[in-house]
């Protein structure tokens, strides 16, 4: 099962781009059933209230919930005094399976970083270039999983990149997703050094097509168990490991008032 690690949806407030105003998936989702994508984690977009935007993706994950999955995304410093609480209702009331923070909002931080063990949940975290101080993710919390996206920046900056790829290769509970990395050497070099086991397939839907990076995985030209590894076996690997009662898996999440985003339906 090939499933995106790295998909944005729901509204936003900020109206200065799509990735703080509206990520709809209409077109994400029958580009990703063209590309044979069966599941994809489902991200809010930035904005001011992130527990309104762990409400939404919990509504669309819920509408649909063998298609959709969800992670609740938290800002380190607005939200500092109300992490623990934000993540417990995720977990108990949304049914969302990870936490999502950018550092765009700001470095993320202990709460984050506790609150994700006490859930065992993994932390998808874009660093955004900011890479010096990750390895301590590794020495203070190396019982959870920590996925940094772009394999580290975004903007394509190679040092930063070369930088996770060190330290995915050296600590068995940080990994990288490949969402939007365009040097394609730097792919193979994270291949190489650090191993299929630590590299999630990712998109960065709907803003970037699913199947234009799904095939720079393909023309990676792996062996059948390693695409398989970074296709999806290590996303639900990682998944799996969450404390998440069953009764939480079921529970019905209201739409928020707002007008909702236009869902695909199964």
């Amino acid at each position: 099962m090939i499933l995106d690690f790295h998909v944005h949806a729901g509204h936003g407030d900020g109206m200065t781009g799509p990735w703080d105003t509206i990520a709809p998936l209409d077109a994400y989702a029958r580009r990703a059933d063209e590309a044979g994508i069966a599941r994809s984690v489902l991200l809010p977009v930035f904005q001011s209230d992130y527990e309104q935007g762990n409400r939404e993706v919990a509504a669309i994950v819920h509408s649909n919930p063998r298609r959709w999955l969800g992670f609740a995304m938290v800002h380190p410093e607005r939200d500092r005094e109300r992490v623990h609480r934000m993540i417990e209702q995720a977990v108990l009331e949304f049914g969302l399976r990870g936490i999502k923070v950018h550092r765009h909002d700001a470095r993320i931080h202990r709460q984050v970083c506790d609150a994700a063990r006490q859930w065992r949940l993994p932390v998808l975290y874009d660093p955004g270039g900011d890479t010096g101080a990750l390895s301590l993710l590794a020495q203070t919390h190396p019982d959870v999983a920590f996925v940094f996206a772009h394999l580290g920046s975004f903007a394509d900056d190679w040092a930063a990149q070369r930088h996770v790829i060190d330290l995915i290769a050296r600590y068995p509970n940080l990994f990288a997703d490949t969402a939007g990395v365009r040097r394609f050497d730097v792919l193979e070099e994270a291949l190489a050094r650090a191993g299929p086991e630590k590299l999630l397939f990712g998109s960065d839907g709907p803003w970037l097509h699913p199947g234009l990076e799904l095939a720079k995985i393909r023309a990676l030209k792996l062996a059948p168990y390693a695409f398989g590894r970074i296709a999806g076996a290590n996303a639900i690997a990682l998944l799996q490991r969450a404390r998440i009662p069953s009764s939480s898996r079921t529970s019905r999440v209201p739409y928020p008032a707002h007008r909702p985003l236009s869902v695909p339906r199964p």
